[in-house]
């Protein structure tokens, strides 16, 4: 746990890395404290009618001792047991149970479609799945394709092929020896979100909650604080929602919102984090941008204690939003599936710095490098950002795939580092500024253009609602910037407002950086943790330029 000083210097200094040999993720989020505060509040579960239903650590370690005997009815041992459920008291139960039987928990996100679904199930070799009715329905076009699957339960009832969720787990005892696992044994295996090509899985040890608390606390302003309660929309599928959130929080015993909205609305968000007390979240920037557009947001009153965001950068008028509305300034952070919450911002000891993530996170060592050499690069230089390897947030490995495992690293002078395959450039104050994904940076002109700066400022105007910027094939410049749009409502596409937008960006940035190509579309293409799929608008503006 972080121990916060004067400064973030002496806040490194004062860190240290105390992992166990042996660590078992299921015991410690759940039984740590059940065993000493059996009634300790650890979940609110706010259903999508909005009734709201507390659990106590107690009532987790119960259920989760159940459900371990159930998997271990079924020979379940070290196999992968997907988890397809939104938010809810039986997710929670579900990766504490997996957990402490030693198998792998496979996350799945309810929103999967057929293909996606069976990518995941028959690659990682799923003999269960944890679910629910509609997860059933689903499973069922799939299911002659994946001879490996055993058993299917569904908290909703047996149906089909599928058991009981609770039925199965009501005989069973309270009472469960969990694995003594090893810190560095398989406990999650967690796709990337697949933004090129095939999702592949990443595979993480029980030690990866260690390495995540250090970012989570600095990036809630020294998390826990007395009275802290938390709630992301990011869904528990993904990194983002699971290891940023849920097993962190209740690690430290503060007490989870957990909420599936039947559609994600501003208006939503506020009235849940009013209602219940929200004191911190973890706001995506998606969420943020949408949550920015409702025009009575300050209305709600709203005093959170932390804020943290992270997956694309925040512009200043997000920031300065945030603090107006939100009552806290937003802390941009920075990771991936593959080793994640290894730079952030931390306001109550540096203030934010709109644009430009934070620092490297003490406990990781995180430079800009020549992704060739291994070299680290001069300050105020671009390279790759990368992190030291070995780290105790780094995964094992990806499933199934020692190639892919092999290319994610390269040795220097330094070490062995992990390619994050993002681009960036090391401040003089030490702050990392992101370019762009490899593939994201446009070449125009001779100059190097990230498209982060860009799309910031493109939703400065009020006429934009989500903005994506590519590289448009250009005869004389190699490529010029192009930025495709979603009008925001009361607006009506038309070249007088595509040049105001394109000014716009050319009166604020440097010249070379406005949109020449201005594009309004309806639907941004995003992935399922609401990251723009750039690639898609490159094949759109290649498929463009062809034709001009």
């Amino acid at each position: 746990m972080l121990q916060q000083k004067d400064t973030l210097e002496a806040t490194r200094a004062g860190f240290s890395w105390d992992i166990p040999e042996h660590f078992n993720i299921g015991t410690d989020i759940c039984d740590k404290w059940a065993d000493k505060t059996p009634e300790r509040l650890a979940l609110i579960d706010v259903s999508p009618d909005g009734i709201a239903t507390e659990y106590s650590f107690g009532d987790l370690r119960d259920l989760s001792n159940q459900l371990a005997h159930v998997l271990r009815k079924h020979r379940l041992d070290q196999d992968r047991v997907g988890v397809l459920l939104p938010q809810s008291m039986e997710t929670a139960v579900a990766h504490i149970a997996i957990s402490k039987t030693g198998c792998v928990s496979l996350p799945l996100f309810t929103l999967f479609g057929p293909e996606a679904l069976l990518h995941r199930l028959r690659d990682s070799g799923a003999r269960a799945v944890i679910t629910n009715a509609a997860g059933v329905a689903l499973i069922a076009e799939i299911r002659s394709e994946l001879p490996g699957l055993e058993l299917i339960l569904s908290v909703d009832g047996a149906s089909g092929d599928a058991l009981d969720f609770l039925a199965e787990c009501a005989g069973q005892s309270t009472e469960f020896d969990a694995v003594n696992s090893l810190a560095e044994d398989p406990a999650i295996l967690i796709y990337t979100s697949g933004t090129t090509g095939n999702p592949k899985g990443a595979l993480h040890a029980h030690r990866v909650l260690f390495g995540h608390l250090p970012g989570v606390e600095m990036s809630h302003d020294f998390l826990p604080q007395p009275g802290d309660r938390i709630w992301t929309p990011a869904d528990w599928a993904w990194i983002g929602g699971l290891l940023d959130v849920m097993m962190p929080a209740l690690h430290h015993g503060v007490p989870v919102v957990a909420c599936r909205f039947k559609k994600f609305t501003a208006k939503a968000a506020f009235d849940l984090m009013r209602d219940h007390g929200v004191r911190n979240a973890f706001l995506p920037p998606t969420a943020l941008k949408m949550m920015r557009l409702e025009p009575e947001a300050a209305n709600w009153g709203l005093k959170l204690r932390s804020v943290a965001s992270g997956g694309e950068t925040l512009g200043e008028e997000l920031i300065r939003w945030g603090q107006d509305v939100l009552g806290a300034t937003i802390n941009e952070f920075y990771g991936q599936t593959e080793c994640n919450m290894i730079v952030s911002s931390c306001s109550v000891l540096e203030p934010a710095m709109p644009g430009v993530m934070g620092f490297a996170v003490p406990g990781h060592t995180v430079a800009v490098i020549d992704e060739d050499s291994g070299d680290i690069m001069t300050t105020g230089d671009e390279g790759g950002i990368a992190v030291l390897s070995p780290d105790p947030v780094m995964f094992l490995r990806y499933w199934d795939n020692p190639q892919a495992t092999a290319e994610k690293f390269v040795t220097g002078p330094a070490g062995k580092w992990l390619l994050t395959g993002d681009r960036g450039v090391q401040l003089p104050c030490g702050r990392i500024r992101f370019v762009g994904r490899d593939d994201d940076v446009i070449s125009s002109a001779g100059y190097r253009i990230g498209p982060a700066e860009i799309e910031d400022c493109l939703l400065s105007h009020p006429a934009v609602h989500l903005a994506g910027v590519v590289g448009k094939p250009d005869a004389l410049r190699g490529s010029v910037v192009a930025a495709y749009i979603t009008l925001s409502d009361g607006f009506t596409a038309s070249e007088m407002l595509a040049d105001e937008i394109a000014g716009h960006v050319k009166a604020r940035l440097a010249a070379y950086e406005y949109p020449r190509v201005v594009r309004f579309i309806d639907d941004m293409p995003m992935t399922t943790t609401g990251k723009i799929i750039r690639g898609q608008l490159r094949e759109m503006a290649k498929a463009e330029a062809q034709n001009d």
